[in-house]
């Protein structure tokens, strides 16, 4: 599940050649692979496919040929002559018509193989019309390896907005999977993703997909102390530390505590609110876990509830309010593996705050992650984990976790997983995934409390 950046791509690809592996085996793969997928999404009907001069339209020609073997109607779109030997090569094994714009074309599936991860400088105002000529003038369109204008390497549009992007229903990763496929401006336009296998070996490098993977029961001896106490710290909003506490004991936590100086109408019978002084509440040496933020507040009082949380010594999470007040000051106190969940606008301010800057999410969240000392999950449609040097990117989930509250319902999943694992890292993973499931358990247009509830469910497929 590696993910690897354009000049990894080629590095991998150049150790192939090293070792004996002739570059037409590579883009003769490439292309029988996508011919594979496409014929799946054209179910018979005619396809175009639009070759660029480089590599990937050597794999759209290579991919044209296949499918016209298969029996397919398969025009070819060249603007551009092939320019190296090996794209040469690719096309003329390609003996059907080959055009040199739209003309009219109509079809079932329109195969962009103009640039994929070898531009560096924007599309022309031509090829960005013939694009967009072509995609409306088929019913599906399919990317090998991302589409014409995406930088791989950040899912940025070089020189444009991500909506400068038509959709596409499927992208192609030839190799390895990129950046683009997971975070970036551009991921709306991307569609689904699936790798085709060329024979790139794994390099064992920071960048990782991460699957969703079964989440282990309880010990045979197992009790409530042993599955993981997790203790959240309330404020002032007392609602969201609620929720969160929710979906911690939903999530597999043995002992749920809220520490609270408020109460709260909604608050259950089954869990146990401590409102002793907040540094005698968190001296129990059984806590797994501490989460704090949701609810907290920003004023003093709830400043001093975040310090005396990070110096208990025990493995946090922190979430909401918490990330707005989070100093380096106050992290100089830790003793214990912290997790950050900012979204978008929280890692912005934790930025200035720690004085890290970075031209994508991805880098952002690792110098804050290098400057923090903590692992940093940057929520959103592109969510991704940065811990020291490694990432961990997430397939996207349901868009209907854009609701209120469902942060707050992640921050106590990570909780509960974090108590029980002891791993940060394995903790945040395993609850984007559970999170994401449980999306898809309460449906279409849930609110945050149904989310919590699904949480129980989720668990349970995950087991």
């Amino acid at each position: 599940m590696q993910i690897l950046t354009s000049d990894q791509m080629r590095a991998a690809e150049a150790g192939l050649f090293d070792a004996g592996v002739e570059e037409w085996a590579l883009m003769s793969r490439a292309g029988h692979g996508a011919a594979e997928w496409i014929a799946r999404l054209a179910a018979g009907g005619p396809v175009t496919v639009l070759c660029g001069p480089g590599h990937n339209g050597g794999d759209g020609y290579v991919a044209a040929a296949a499918l016209k073997a298969r029996g397919l109607t398969v025009t070819v779109v060249a603007p551009i002559s092939p320019k190296t030997d090996l794209a040469r090569h690719a096309a003329s094994t390609f003996d059907g018509e080959v055009v040199s714009g739209a003309q009219g074309l109509k079809g079932t599936v329109f195969v962009d193989a103009m640039f994929g991860i070898g531009l560096s400088r924007p599309l022309s105002g031509e090829h960005r019309a013939l694009i967009l000529d072509l995609h409306a003038s088929h019913a599906r369109a399919v990317a090998l390896d991302v589409p014409s204008g995406v930088d791989a390497d950040t899912g940025c549009v070089v020189g444009g907005k991500g909506d400068d992007v038509p959709h596409y229903a499927l992208t192609l990763a030839f190799g390895a999977w990129k950046p683009a496929h997971f975070s970036g401006p551009a991921l709306a336009s991307i569609g689904a993703v699936r790798l085709v296998d060329i024979g790139v070996p794994d390099r064992g490098g920071a960048m990782r997909l991460s699957l969703p993977e079964k989440i282990a029961p309880p010990a045979f001896d197992a009790y409530k102390y042993t599955r993981g106490l997790v203790a959240v710290v309330g404020g002032a909003m007392a609602g969201a530390s609620l929720m969160a506490a929710r979906a911690a004991a939903l999530a597999g936590a043995g002992y749920v505590k809220w520490l609270s100086e408020h109460d709260h109408p909604g608050h259950p019978p089954d869990l146990v609110k401590d409102d002793a002084p907040l540094a005698d509440a968190l001296a129990d040496e059984r806590i797994g876990a501490v989460l704090t933020g949701p609810g907290l507040g920003r004023d003093d009082a709830a400043r001093e509830r975040l310090e005396a949380a990070v110096r208990s010594g025990h493995p946090q999470v922190l979430d909401a309010d918490a990330l707005v007040l989070l100093t380096p000051e106050i992290l100089s106190t830790k003793g214990a593996p912290i997790l950050l969940t900012p979204h978008e606008g929280e890692l912005s301010r934790l930025c200035d705050s720690f004085d890290v800057t970075g031209d994508t999410k991805r880098k952002r969240a690792l110098a804050l992650s290098r400057a923090s000392g903590c692992a940093v999950l940057a929520k959103g449609a592109d969510t991704l984990l940065a811990a020291g040097e490694e990432v961990r990117f997430f397939p996207p989930a349901s868009r209907w976790l854009s609701v209120a509250g469902s942060g707050d319902v992640l921050a106590g999943i990570c909780a509960a997983r974090l108590a029980a694992t002891d791993d940060v890292m394995q903790a945040a993973c395993e609850a984007v995934h559970l999170h994401g499931r449980a999306a898809r358990h309460a449906g279409a247009g849930f609110i945050a409390t149904m989310l919590a509830e699904a949480v129980h469910p989720a668990l349970g497929d995950m087991l």
